[in-house]
């Protein structure tokens, strides 16, 4: 008998739910794990870009902290520093502790037991956050990896830096990451040591020694309790909480600070209660680049530095590079008191010379006073061109706010060097248009080194560079080039010229012209003078036939041969300075040009640039090049001398002045433009060279006669003071002598004689007729005389 069978069925089982969301829940685990162990490693590795750049194993190693650039002079004086963030280090030791113990229990309680994350703090964050409450779970060590890295801005932002919410995830977990690799390789104090170097303080104070100066004048290391909750309590929001700006808040927040310090028990509960009730006390004073007076020559090293470092990769307002001057402090200090005494007794006669005329100091040509000058001389304002815009179509209300009054702060010769005056704008342009101004500037002619450099009268009140970035006319400062063309194409500073009036005919677009230079006394000697008697005494006349056998245009290429850069016309004047405007540093590198033998050397304001840690990256070695020959180069000077040896030469004023002791020797040039708007002295030394320019703002702002506008008058006795006191300093090593003799044979005869004083000759009475010719054959060589004539 058979077993029965078990009967057959289509029917299909029915499906088990439960396995198939456990099998789902799985798989989302899985892949949710694989993300939460991956999504690390894309963040760091910048996936796709879409994270953003990561600090590097280099940026780690070696954190760049921004630091100012520091600027020195020559002989190591701290003048100057570059920054966006003021900053400046300090190692741990320098720092009190009540300053850590602070930080420690306001920002970080568990601050020595994480390693770099604390997920109760995070936690705690989490739970205050849904409560309505803002609280920050971030370790210092997080809070040191956002401010060095930038994690949130920049080129740390990828393409999902862009979205919020998600850009906000990104940058937490770069700072996470970032913050458990700074604590693998540094220790706590370490860590510390950097982030209070680090952090924003307010009042354009980042890190602790610049907060501490600037809030309380001390030192890191000598913080008071309550100082140190403070600048601790500042952190939390330094706008908000700035005790200069909110001191309300700033109370409260400190006494947060102090409350915590005493939950850690780092100071005692009766400590606590006696700190909070004390005031804040501030000695606030915010550090801008450098204490001290600010300085033209910054600018211009500035500039030059900036364009190094965008051409080799550095960044002179972050990267703590320090910068070495060829500016002499002491030179410097020397040049501006010597500048600003004698502007500020300048400025006195010239407002009694316009006070005793009755009148406004821009006058034409003719002496006439210029109308409506102040309100066309506004127009010309970026004032003007704003409130203009902002008044368009209402000239009523325009011409009500230039005209309104309000009190201002303006510079005056007198007392601290400002004074508040109620002024309208028109007023106030009025006011400083009275005014001159000056530009001076010294160097080494062998090493092209700037030594001194003063931009102005005060650097506060006017910005404008009247060294390198203003340009006049150089009067007859500019004479001696022709007489270098002359000297460099077979001409002796013996060769005569008469002293007479003169008619120079030329060619003009087609067109013929003629010019008729007068001397400036409009008195013509009738001397056959030499060229270097012409020369020292400033002879228009002698100076215009020389500038007619060698060629204007030859004169303009000897001034660029030896240092002007800028445009000069090919006009039969351009030997008397009116060709062209030039600069005060363009003239002091060309006359360098005569004392270094011939050299022209390239003007020079840095010596070398270190980086943060004391390398030097850059050094900048003179630059010289050949522009004369040697021969023509001593004779130059020997030109130049004549201002004080000839009779009568425009430089003999120097006597009096302490300047001529052990045989000591100085050339020079003065220079006047034809309206007495500008005055220049070019001086010249065994060991340096000075140009000083004084004049007004404008053109139209002078003197009306030689008897206060000439440049003998108005710059050459800042030159003698300053080199009276050059001498006189003894920590300098500027001494007194001739100039060197000759390296080469000189071939032209220089060793001329001049008459004691000239005379007329169709005036002169026979002896003196017969005195003169007696004088030409010496001077042809005729008649042999003893060098010491």
């Amino acid at each position: 008998m058979s077993a029965p069978t078990t009967p057959k069925t289509n029917e299909t089982p029915k499906r088990r739910w439960p396995n198939r969301i456990s099998r789902a829940f799985w798989a989302a685990f899985v892949v949710g794990l694989g993300v939460f162990l991956l999504y690390p490693i894309l963040v760091s590795t910048n996936f796709l870009f879409l994270f953003g750049k990561s600090p590097s194993l280099e940026d780690l190693e070696n954190p760049k902290v921004e630091q100012p650039s520091q600027l020195y002079t020559s002989d190591n004086v701290l003048i100057g520093t570059y920054f966006r963030e003021n900053r400046s280090p300090v190692p741990y030791n320098q720092i009190s502790p009540l300053l850590i113990k602070a930080l420690i229990a306001t920002e970080d309680a568990r601050f020595y037991k994480h390693s770099g994350i604390d997920p109760q703090a995070i936690v705690g964050s989490i739970y205050a956050v849904l409560h309505g409450d803002k609280r920050g779970g971030s370790t210092i060590t997080q809070q040191l990896a956002k401010n060095l890295y930038k994690t949130r801005r920049g080129e740390t932002r990828g393409a999902l830096g862009h979205i919020p919410v998600v850009s906000t995830l990104i940058s937490k977990t770069k700072e996470w990451l970032t913050a458990v690799e700074l604590e693998r390789r540094y220790t706590k104090e370490e860590i510390l040591r950097m982030y209070l170097n680090t952090v924003e303080y307010g009042s354009e104070a980042f890190g602790i020694k610049v907060a501490a100066k600037t809030f309380f004048n001390t030192s890191p290391d000598s913080l008071k309790p309550e100082e140190a909750a403070m600048l601790v309590g500042v952190l939390n929001n330094p706008t908000a909480y700035n005790p200069r700006f909110h001191p309300e808040s700033a109370l409260k927040r400190r006494n947060v600070v102090l409350e915590r310090m005493g939950q850690a028990r780092f100071l005692k509960a009766s400590a606590v209660d006696s700190l909070q009730k004390m005031p804040i006390a501030l000695d606030y004073k915010v550090v801008r680049h450098i204490d001290g007076p600010d300085t033209y020559f910054r600018g211009a090293i500035g500039q030059f530095v900036n364009d190094w470092c965008e051409q080799n990769g550095y960044d002179m307002y972050r990267d703590g590079l320090k910068i070495y001057t060829t500016i002499d402090s002491r030179m410097q200090q020397h040049a501006e008191e010597a500048l600003q005494k004698r502007m500020k007794n300048l400025q006195q006669q010239f407002d009694r010379f316009w006070r005793s005329r009755g009148g406004n100091p821009w006058v034409d040509d003719d002496g006439h006073e210029i109308s409506n000058f102040i309100e066309t001389q506004i127009q010309r304002t970026e004032l003007y061109k704003e409130l203009a815009d902002r008044y368009k179509g209402q000239p009523a209300r325009l011409d009500s706010v230039l005209h309104a009054k309000r009190p201002m702060k303006v510079f005056t010769w007198k007392g601290d060097g400002d004074t508040t005056l109620v002024m309208s704008p028109l007023d106030s342009l009025a006011y400083y248009k009275h005014f001159l101004h000056a530009g001076m500037m010294t160097m080494d002619p062998f090493t092209g080194q700037v030594k001194a450099w003063v931009g102005g009268i005060n650097f506060r009140f006017f910005k404008y560079d009247h060294v390198k970035q203003g340009k006049r006319q150089p009067g007859s400062t500019f004479k001696p080039f022709v007489y270098l063309t002359a000297l460099d194409n077979g001409f002796s500073p013996c060769d005569r010229i008469r002293d007479e009036r003169v008619t120079i005919k030329y060619v003009e677009n087609g067109k013929p012209m003629e010019w008729k230079p007068n001397n400036v006394t409009r008195s013509y000697t009738g001397t056959n003078m030499t060229l270097r008697h012409a020369m020292a005494r400033s002879v228009n006349s002698v100076t215009a036939q020389l500038t007619e056998r060698v060629g204007w245009d030859n004169v303009a290429r000897y001034a660029h041969k030896v240092g002007i850069q800028s445009r000069l016309l090919d006009v039969p004047s351009i030997g008397l300075g009116s060709a062209g405007d030039v600069s005060v540093y363009e003239m002091v590198d060309a006359y360098s040009t005569f004392v270094n033998g011939g050299f022209r050397s390239e003007p020079q304001f840095i010596t070398r640039i270190e980086d943060r840690n004391g390398n030097v990256i850059k050094q900048f070695d003179p630059k010289q090049k050949r522009a004369i020959s040697a021969e023509t180069a001593w004779l130059m000077l020997y030109m130049l001398r004549g201002g004080m040896d000839e009779p009568g030469g425009t430089s003999q004023a120097l006597w009096e002045y302490d300047l001529w002791k052990n045989n000591n020797q100085i050339g020079g040039k003065t220079g006047t433009t034809s309206n007495y708007s500008d005055g220049w002295y070019m001086g010249v030394s065994k060991d340096l060279v000075t140009g000083v320019w004084v004049g007004g703002e404008d053109r139209s702002i002078h003197f009306t006669n030689s008897q206060q506008g000439e440049g003998g008058r108005m710059a050459l006795p800042i030159y003698g003071a300053y080199m009276e006191k050059l001498y006189q300093d003894k920590d300098l090593d500027i001494t007194m002598g001739p100039f060197p003799k000759p390296s080469v044979k000189i071939t032209k005869k220089y060793n001329c004689v001049s008459p004691a004083e000239p005379r007329r000759r169709s005036s002169a009475p026979v002896d003196s007729i017969v005195a003169d010719d007696l004088l030409e054959r010496i001077n042809s060589g005729a008649i042999a005389v003893p060098d010491s004539l």
